[in-house]
């Protein structure tokens, strides 16, 4: 699968005129609790030839490919990418920290190194929390819920307490996020859980697990308040963005 990915991807830079700077996975695979059944969510990041940044009219600037049953591809333009950067955007944090990546450059590597002086914590943990509350109202309410719906309320939870310790953003992968920050008393539950969400088909629904539930309201209530009483963050200006993208286009990475 990994052999169609690229292939895929470098089919789209002939056909768009573009050039993928980076292209990872996202979602549970790179959140490492896909299913058997799990689909690929591939997201990339390109850049254009100078001309393209310099027309009058207003331009595009995200690719995507139609979505089937295997893959959804789809990708930004480098200065949408630094555009969203600037206001810390916390999904371009998660793919530029993905443990599966499909494509790389060596600009890339070098723009890697500066993303996360731009992360801004509380705008980082508002975006987890928000996840995990509309969620969990949506998914785990009533007696019967889907296996996976738990993992999309507990990922969101453990990424805001790991920025409220660590002022950063949080790993990818589940299994660091329980290893660090998981209390003992309910890693046995979210164990269980991992191992029925991961031998499960999408469908498979299981009964509430009353514990998980209780710890997840009980969280969300505590992290609430405590986001609610950080300081307003200043965010940094745009030179050091605007540098890199003049570098980028000037250094023409075709």
């Amino acid at each position: 699968m990994n052999e169609e990915i690229i292939n895929q991807l470098k089919e789209l830079e002939k056909k768009e005129n573009i050039k993928i700077l980076y292209a990872a996975e996202s979602g549970s695979r790179a959140w490492g609790f896909a299913t058997p059944d799990s689909d690929f969510d591939v997201r990339f990041i390109y850049i254009r030839p100078t001309e393209f940044y310099l027309k009058l009219e207003k331009t595009r600037d995200v690719i995507e490919l139609p979505v089937n049953d295997l893959l959804d591809i789809n990708g930004w333009d480098f200065q949408k990418t630094l555009r969203l950067l600037y206001s810390s955007n916390p999904t371009l944090f998660e793919w530029s920290n993905s443990p599966i990546v499909y494509m790389t450059t060596h600009f890339f590597q070098g723009f890697k190194e500066i993303i996360n002086d731009y992360f801004k914590a509380k705008s980082g943990l508002y975006h987890y929390l928000n996840m995990a509350e509309g969620n969990y109202r949506e998914y785990l309410k009533g007696d019967f819920v889907k296996a996976k719906k738990y993992f999309y309320v507990l990922r969101p939870i453990l990424a805001c307490k790991w920025i409220l310790e660590n002022r950063c953003p949080p790993p990818m992968l589940f299994t660091d996020l329980v290893d660090s920050v998981l209390e003992e008393r309910i890693k046995p539950f979210i164990s269980n859980l991992l191992h029925i969400k991961m031998n499960t088909p999408e469908i498979g629904e299981i009964p509430k697990v009353n514990e998980i539930n209780e710890y997840i309201e009980e969280n969300l209530r505590s992290l609430k308040v405590e986001i609610d009483c950080l300081p307003k963050e200043i965010p940094k200006g745009w030179d050091e963005l605007n540098f890199l993208f003049l570098s980028a286009v000037n250094k023409e990475l075709f």
